[in-house]
């Protein structure tokens, strides 16, 4: 019998990421806190509960054996599926600045789409590791995939949620690359991604402008680069070793979404170059091992899971963080284990104790 254990690598780093994440939301919520709720903590205390959450569903995932999890995994996605299609009804759905992303049931209220990136994963690793011991064709595996991805593409330009479109579709082709499925396959679906895009920032008048701002910030400084242009400043007080915990300026209401989006260059300002550099080095270090597992389960559904997982996680760090430095777009992306918000951070932490699982067996 194979010997169980915890992999304490990567359960430090990101015990590290989360405590980190903390401290920093503490000391960046309670302007905006003291302003909504009349209390410095309201922010805090919402996210501590929600990792609270999290904690507890990634120690069910971590326990219960993987083929149990396997056997589970349609049943996940298609629930997940339903629940994006509730954004939808009245009474139920929240509909925040034209977008209808949110499931509300009175007493709490999470975002689908957030979810819906640790099942499709889950199914996805499944789906692959069932039709590859069978036909690796054009109509057993490559069509399929496609129809999954489309129904998907379509629930989300509904919403619409761009983003989230994009890290899951990102996700998607790199576990169906790094399966043995044809080359040509993962080629026709990443320039067939490539065209989708182009022609949806094309056709709304708002993400073209998002796309013109970001590599012309000066056009618009006080309307679509305002963000951009904040975070820029924010980034540049910090210069090498930052203003200190707490002592950062721009989350007085002049950085737009420090607690949620721009809470790297609250980072950047407060704990400076250093201070991001280590965190870039946390990042890498979580992707570094996460990928070792993956490899060490190589064309199995534990391998496509902990590919998933660890590219989607460390996917969207890149992009929220590229955002913020000015290297990407924009796009509205929390930083995993960071950001203020329930759906996200619940779903990275049940992620985590799925690759744990992955992972115990030495």
């Amino acid at each position: 019998m194979a010997k169980k254990r915890i992999d304490w690598k990567l359960f430090v780093i990101v015990s590290i990421l989360i405590i980190w994440g903390l401290i920093t939301l503490s000391t960046t919520s309670f302007p905006l806190s003291l302003e909504n709720y009349n209390t410095p903590w309201h922010y805090l205390f919402h996210q501590i509960i929600m990792l609270g959450i999290g904690l507890f569903l990634a120690l069910v995932f971590f326990f219960l054996p993987i083929e149990k999890i396997k056997k589970i995994t349609p049943f996940l996605f298609l629930f997940n599926l339903f629940l994006m299609l509730l954004v939808f009804l009245p009474k139920i759905g929240l509909t925040i600045k034209g977008a209808s992303r949110w499931v509300n049931f009175g007493f709490f209220s999470f975002q689908p789409a957030e979810l819906l990136k640790i099942t499709f994963i889950l199914y996805l690793a499944a789906w692959l590791n069932g039709r590859l011991k069978q036909k690796k064709g054009f109509n057993e595996l490559f069509l399929p995939f496609l129809i999954v991805l489309a129904a998907l593409v379509l629930v989300l330009i509904m919403q619409p949620d761009m983003t989230t479109l994009a890290i899951i579709f990102i996700v998607g082709v790199m576990m169906y690359f790094f399966a043995p499925t044809p080359l040509w396959h993962t080629v026709s679906a990443a320039f067939s991604a490539l065209a989708l895009f182009s022609f949806f920032i094309l056709s709304q008048s708002y993400r073209l402008e998002r796309l013109t701002s970001f590599l012309n910030p000066s056009s618009d400084p006080l309307g679509k680069g305002y963000q951009a242009k904040q975070a820029a400043i924010s980034l540049g007080s910090g210069k090498m070793f930052g203003l200190g915990l707490g002592m950062s300026r721009q989350k007085f209401g002049f950085l737009p979404e420090s607690t949620t989006d721009s809470i790297f260059a609250i980072i950047g300002e407060e704990a400076g170059f250093l201070g991001c550099f280590l965190l870039l080095l946390l990042f890498l270090a979580f992707c570094y091992f996460g990928l070792i597992i993956a490899a060490k389960n190589k064309d199995s559904f534990k391998g496509f899971l902990a590919l998933g997982i660890t590219v989607w996680i460390s996917l969207q760090a890149l992009l929220n963080i590229a955002g913020i430095a000015g290297v990407l777009p924009l796009g509205g992306i929390p930083l995993p284990f960071f950001s203020y918000g329930g759906s996200h951070i619940i779903s990275e932490i049940m992620a985590v104790g799925l690759l744990l699982n992955i992972s115990k067996k030495t």
